[in-house]
Protein backbone atom coordinates (compact mmCIF):
# COMPACT_ATOMS: atom_id res chain seq x y z
CA UNK A 1 0.00 0.00 0.00
CA UNK A 2 1.56 3.17 -1.28
CA UNK A 3 2.10 6.15 1.46
CA UNK A 4 -0.96 8.25 1.60
CA UNK A 5 -2.93 6.22 -1.22
CA UNK A 6 -6.58 6.88 -0.72
CA UNK A 7 -8.71 4.25 1.32
CA UNK A 8 -10.92 1.65 -0.67
CA UNK A 9 -14.47 1.15 0.58
CA UNK A 10 -13.84 -1.93 1.77
CA UNK A 11 -10.50 -1.23 3.94
CA UNK A 12 -13.32 1.53 5.58
CA UNK A 13 -16.43 -1.29 5.70
CA UNK A 14 -13.66 -3.89 7.42
CA UNK A 15 -12.52 -1.26 9.86
CA UNK A 16 -16.08 -0.18 10.75
CA UNK A 17 -17.14 -3.51 11.46
CA UNK A 18 -14.09 -4.65 13.69
CA UNK A 19 -14.49 -1.31 15.54
CA UNK A 20 -18.12 -1.76 16.10
CA UNK A 21 -17.19 -5.82 16.97
CA UNK A 22 -14.39 -4.05 19.88
CA UNK A 23 -17.48 -1.34 20.68
CA UNK A 24 -19.88 -3.98 21.21
CA UNK A 25 -17.51 -5.96 23.24
CA UNK A 26 -17.05 -2.92 25.53
CA UNK A 27 -20.45 -1.91 25.83
CA UNK A 28 -20.91 -6.03 26.89
CA UNK A 29 -17.65 -5.77 29.59
CA UNK A 30 -16.44 -8.68 27.46
CA UNK A 31 -12.68 -8.19 27.45
CA UNK A 32 -10.90 -7.94 24.09
CA UNK A 33 -7.14 -6.79 22.74
CA UNK A 34 -7.57 -3.20 19.83
CA UNK A 35 -4.24 -4.38 18.68
CA UNK A 36 -5.02 -7.85 17.46
CA UNK A 37 -7.60 -5.80 15.60
CA UNK A 38 -4.97 -3.13 14.09
CA UNK A 39 -2.86 -6.25 12.99
CA UNK A 40 -5.48 -8.38 11.49
CA UNK A 41 -6.84 -5.58 9.18
CA UNK A 42 -2.72 -4.99 8.47
CA UNK A 43 -1.93 -8.30 7.61
CA UNK A 44 -5.61 -8.05 5.13
CA UNK A 45 -5.19 -4.69 3.43
CA UNK A 46 -1.53 -3.95 3.45
CA UNK A 47 -1.07 -0.83 5.72
CA UNK A 48 0.00 -0.75 9.02
CA UNK A 49 -0.95 -1.13 12.59
CA UNK A 50 -1.07 2.62 13.15
CA UNK A 51 -2.95 3.56 10.15
CA UNK A 52 -5.53 1.35 11.47
CA UNK A 53 -5.53 2.20 15.08
CA UNK A 54 -5.58 6.14 13.91
CA UNK A 55 -8.83 5.59 11.13
CA UNK A 56 -10.77 3.53 13.93
CA UNK A 57 -10.21 6.83 15.89
CA UNK A 58 -12.06 8.81 12.81
CA UNK A 59 -14.25 6.05 13.35
CA UNK A 60 -15.01 7.10 17.29
CA UNK A 61 -15.13 11.15 15.93
CA UNK A 62 -17.96 9.84 13.56
CA UNK A 63 -19.67 7.82 16.33
CA UNK A 64 -19.77 11.21 18.72
CA UNK A 65 -20.95 13.22 16.20
CA UNK A 66 -24.00 10.83 15.81
CA UNK A 67 -24.22 10.93 19.72
CA UNK A 68 -23.13 7.79 20.44
CA UNK A 69 -19.96 5.63 22.25
CA UNK A 70 -16.72 5.07 21.25
CA UNK A 71 -14.35 2.51 21.98
CA UNK A 72 -12.33 3.57 24.71
CA UNK A 73 -8.81 4.00 24.33
CA UNK A 74 -9.65 5.50 21.13
CA UNK A 75 -10.04 8.97 21.72
CA UNK A 76 -11.85 10.99 18.89
CA UNK A 77 -9.69 12.28 15.85
CA UNK A 78 -11.06 15.09 13.93
CA UNK A 79 -8.90 14.88 10.90
CA UNK A 80 -11.26 12.51 9.30
CA UNK A 81 -11.34 14.05 5.76
CA UNK A 82 -14.44 15.55 4.04
CA UNK A 83 -14.89 12.13 1.53
CA UNK A 84 -14.16 9.87 4.35
CA UNK A 85 -16.59 11.51 6.98
CA UNK A 86 -19.91 10.16 4.95
CA UNK A 87 -18.70 6.99 3.84
CA UNK A 88 -18.05 6.20 7.40
CA UNK A 89 -20.93 7.53 8.46
CA UNK A 90 -22.92 5.34 6.04
CA UNK A 91 -21.27 2.21 7.39
CA UNK A 92 -22.06 2.74 10.75
CA UNK A 93 -25.62 2.96 9.86
CA UNK A 94 -25.68 0.27 7.63
CA UNK A 95 -23.86 -1.95 10.60
CA UNK A 96 -26.68 -1.07 13.10
CA UNK A 97 -29.56 -1.70 10.31
CA UNK A 98 -30.60 2.46 10.19
CA UNK A 99 -30.95 4.72 7.91
CA UNK A 100 -28.07 7.14 6.50
CA UNK A 101 -29.32 10.65 7.48
CA UNK A 102 -26.20 12.73 6.82
CA UNK A 103 -25.94 13.71 10.39
CA UNK A 104 -22.38 13.01 11.27
CA UNK A 105 -21.39 14.60 8.01
CA UNK A 106 -23.14 17.95 8.80
CA UNK A 107 -21.43 18.17 12.02
CA UNK A 108 -18.62 17.38 10.54
CA UNK A 109 -18.87 20.30 8.05
CA UNK A 110 -19.93 22.80 11.21
CA UNK A 111 -16.68 22.35 13.10
CA UNK A 112 -14.40 22.74 10.25
CA UNK A 113 -16.60 25.73 9.17
CA UNK A 114 -15.87 27.02 13.02
CA UNK A 115 -12.65 26.88 12.68
CA UNK A 116 -12.06 29.28 10.23
CA UNK A 117 -12.33 33.16 10.08
CA UNK A 118 -15.89 34.53 10.36
CA UNK A 119 -17.66 35.80 7.15
CA UNK A 120 -20.98 36.00 6.38
CA UNK A 121 -22.75 32.96 4.66
CA UNK A 122 -25.41 33.55 2.44
CA UNK A 123 -27.59 30.45 3.43
CA UNK A 124 -30.53 28.93 1.53
CA UNK A 125 -33.39 30.59 1.32
CA UNK A 126 -35.13 27.97 -0.24
CA UNK A 127 -33.75 24.97 1.48
CA UNK A 128 -34.59 21.41 -0.36
CA UNK A 129 -35.86 18.70 0.87
CA UNK A 130 -34.22 15.36 0.83
CA UNK A 131 -35.86 11.79 0.73
CA UNK A 132 -35.03 8.63 2.09
CA UNK A 133 -36.48 6.93 5.43
CA UNK A 134 -37.11 9.89 7.06
CA UNK A 135 -37.50 13.36 5.03
CA UNK A 136 -35.17 16.65 6.09
CA UNK A 137 -33.88 19.84 4.70
CA UNK A 138 -30.44 20.02 3.85
CA UNK A 139 -29.06 22.84 5.92
CA UNK A 140 -25.86 25.10 5.18
CA UNK A 141 -23.23 24.04 7.95
CA UNK A 142 -21.83 27.81 7.87
CA UNK A 143 -24.78 28.95 8.90
CA UNK A 144 -24.82 27.11 11.67
CA UNK A 145 -21.21 27.38 12.61
CA UNK A 146 -21.47 31.27 12.51
CA UNK A 147 -24.42 31.47 14.70
CA UNK A 148 -22.79 29.23 17.27
CA UNK A 149 -19.56 31.35 17.18
CA UNK A 150 -21.87 34.84 17.33
CA UNK A 151 -23.21 33.07 20.14
CA UNK A 152 -20.42 32.69 22.15
CA UNK A 153 -21.24 29.99 24.52
CA UNK A 154 -23.91 32.26 25.81
CA UNK A 155 -28.04 31.40 25.10
CA UNK A 156 -29.09 33.96 22.88
CA UNK A 157 -32.66 33.94 24.68
CA UNK A 158 -31.47 33.45 28.08
CA UNK A 159 -27.93 34.98 28.55
CA UNK A 160 -26.58 32.21 30.63
CA UNK A 161 -23.83 29.76 29.57
CA UNK A 162 -24.09 26.39 27.44
CA UNK A 163 -25.10 24.09 30.08
CA UNK A 164 -22.28 21.45 29.27
CA UNK A 165 -19.25 20.87 27.41
CA UNK A 166 -19.36 17.98 24.57
CA UNK A 167 -17.30 15.34 24.10
CA UNK A 168 -15.68 16.90 21.74
CA UNK A 169 -14.67 20.06 24.33
CA UNK A 170 -17.69 22.18 22.20
CA UNK A 171 -19.95 24.06 24.59
CA UNK A 172 -23.37 22.72 23.90
CA UNK A 173 -25.96 25.09 22.09
CA UNK A 174 -28.55 23.94 19.60
CA UNK A 175 -29.12 26.35 16.46
CA UNK A 176 -33.29 26.80 16.44
CA UNK A 177 -34.64 28.49 13.28
CA UNK A 178 -37.70 31.04 14.35
CA UNK A 179 -39.67 30.83 11.16
CA UNK A 180 -39.10 26.70 10.66
CA UNK A 181 -37.80 25.11 7.46
CA UNK A 182 -41.11 23.41 6.93
CA UNK A 183 -43.51 26.64 7.32
CA UNK A 184 -41.16 27.93 4.53
CA UNK A 185 -38.32 29.71 6.95
CA UNK A 186 -35.00 30.25 5.46
CA UNK A 187 -31.81 28.79 6.51
CA UNK A 188 -29.68 32.07 7.27
CA UNK A 189 -28.30 33.55 10.01
CA UNK A 190 -31.26 36.28 10.28
CA UNK A 191 -33.86 33.34 10.77
CA UNK A 192 -31.37 31.46 13.28
CA UNK A 193 -30.67 31.51 16.83
CA UNK A 194 -28.10 29.47 19.00
CA UNK A 195 -30.18 28.41 22.08
CA UNK A 196 -29.73 26.19 25.75
CA UNK A 197 -31.95 23.22 25.32
CA UNK A 198 -34.45 24.90 27.87
CA UNK A 199 -34.91 27.55 26.12
CA UNK A 200 -35.06 25.78 22.80
CA UNK A 201 -37.99 23.69 23.49
CA UNK A 202 -39.63 26.47 25.09
CA UNK A 203 -40.14 28.02 21.97
CA UNK A 204 -41.26 25.08 20.72
CA UNK A 205 -43.59 24.26 23.39
CA UNK A 206 -43.93 26.69 25.92
CA UNK A 207 -46.82 28.97 26.85
CA UNK A 208 -44.68 32.19 26.36
CA UNK A 209 -43.53 30.99 23.12
CA UNK A 210 -44.53 33.83 20.93
CA UNK A 211 -43.42 36.12 23.91
CA UNK A 212 -40.11 34.71 24.04
CA UNK A 213 -40.12 34.60 20.30
CA UNK A 214 -40.44 38.26 19.99
CA UNK A 215 -37.81 39.37 22.60
CA UNK A 216 -35.08 37.24 20.50
CA UNK A 217 -36.47 39.83 17.85
CA UNK A 218 -35.76 42.71 19.59
CA UNK A 219 -32.64 41.41 21.52
CA UNK A 220 -30.48 40.82 18.37
CA UNK A 221 -30.40 43.13 15.53
CA UNK A 222 -28.80 40.53 13.10
CA UNK A 223 -32.35 38.85 12.85
CA UNK A 224 -35.09 39.41 10.42
CA UNK A 225 -38.92 38.50 10.27
CA UNK A 226 -40.12 35.97 7.90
Amino acid sequence: MALGESWTEAELSATVAAYMEMRSKALNGTHFVKKHYYTALANQFGRTDKAFEYRMQNISYICCLMGRTWVPGLKPAKNVGPQNAPILERLICEWEGQPYTGRAEFEHKVMAYQAKPAALPAGTQEPKLRYGAATHFARDPQVKAWVLRAAASLCECCDKPAPFITAMGEPFLEVHHLRTLADGGSDTISNTVALCPNCHRALHYGADKLERREAIYHKLPRLVRE
